[in-house]
């Protein structure tokens, strides 16, 4: 346990002494990463799939504020929809468009959630996402959850359409239209996901602000255990199709990567909790005060030899070397 501890205090030491390369390292791998899904979910505008493009975009997003990762992607989702089917990127558009006015003024700080949703989706760990954003953040990030998880379902509708689309006749623009917006709004896999997502958020916020002993972990477990029951009761009601097995193992691995965040932000001591009782002219406070785990991390002793001394010293030796040998001859 020290030793995870000493590791911890290094991560923090070495991300405060670099945070100024580390920023716009992060922000150009999350972009990076969301372009090459996109492509490779879509793809249907080639000059879009080229690396060289995608790195250009990517570096460009590390420099610029972190909302623009979400402009940049929309605008690469709505070419390839664009040479997909003019239908679809309205469609896209104006839903984006929707997302855009709900996340800037609902949860204008959580731009990397709506990027990273998507990624966790197709990384098989979604459930992360209402766990994490739970602890850290508030019932308003919600918003920017679902709208992840939106953008989500509305490429995997649009990808596995693909054909559909393509053999559509070419007056068929109403049926394109519908198609489109059939897979947003009578998708109940989508729907169910959102509600579950939001009541895991707004139940791990609850009991993680709550004052008892190792409320984090708590609120991480009833978290997962109330994602699972969520997802379950949908799947029996709307018949969603959802994997049980799936589900599971991917609750659980989330849980773990949430106890490893909860390590990291909020480990504290309950050993040495204190209860502190103060009043002034107008209340009466009670206040319980639980230590962080801290350490101290090694310093490491470093060792100088003046070259100046050494040549001296040694310059001595030969000399009381040469003495001893002139009194023995």
């Amino acid at each position: 346990m020290t030793n995870l501890l000493v590791l911890k205090e290094h991560l923090r030491s070495f991300y405060s002494k670099n945070e100024v390369y580390l920023i716009p390292l992060i922000k150009f791998l999350v972009a990076l990463i969301s372009l090459l899904l996109i492509n490779g979910k879509l793809g249907y505008m080639p000059q879009l799939n080229h690396i060289m493009v995608v790195l250009i975009l990517a570096l460009m997003c590390s420099f610029l504020p972190t909302n623009m990762i979400i402009v940049v992607s929309a605008l690469v989702t709505l070419l390839h929809l664009y040479k997909l089917s003019i239908e679809c990127a309205a469609v896209a558009g104006i839903l984006f468009l929707l997302l855009f006015l709900l996340y800037f003024r609902f949860s204008p700080r959580d731009t990397m959630v709506v990027i990273l949703t998507p990624i966790c989706f197709f990384l098989q760990i979604p459930y992360v996402i209402p766990l994490t954003m739970g602890l850290i953040g508030t019932p308003a990030s919600a918003v920017s959850v679902g709208s992840g998880v939106i953008v989500y379902y509305l490429l995997e509708h649009i990808g596995a359409g693909t054909n559909t689309l393509n053999s559509t006749e070419a007056d068929g623009t109403s049926q394109k239209f519908r198609y489109v917006i059939d897979g947003v709004i009578s998708n109940k896999a989508m729907l169910v996901t959102i509600a579950a997502f939001a009541v895991t958020i707004l139940l791990v916020y609850i009991v993680r602000r709550m004052s008892v002993d190792h409320s984090w972990r708590i609120a991480i477990i009833a978290g997962s255990i109330t994602n699972v029951i969520v997802l379950l009761v949908g799947d029996l009601i709307f018949d969603t199709k959802i994997s049980i097995l799936a589900t599971v193992i991917g609750t659980i691995a989330s849980a773990a990567i949430a106890m490893v965040i909860q390590f990291f932000m909020f480990n504290l001591d309950y050993s040495r909790t204190e209860t502190v009782q103060f009043e002034d002219d107008e209340y009466y406070y009670y206040v319980k005060a639980v230590p962080k785990i801290t350490v101290s991390t090694p310093e490491k002793k470093v060792k100088k030899i003046n070259p100046q001394r050494t040549e001296a010293a040694r310059e001595a030796r030969m000399s009381q070397n040469r003495t001893r040998q002139n009194r023995d001859y």
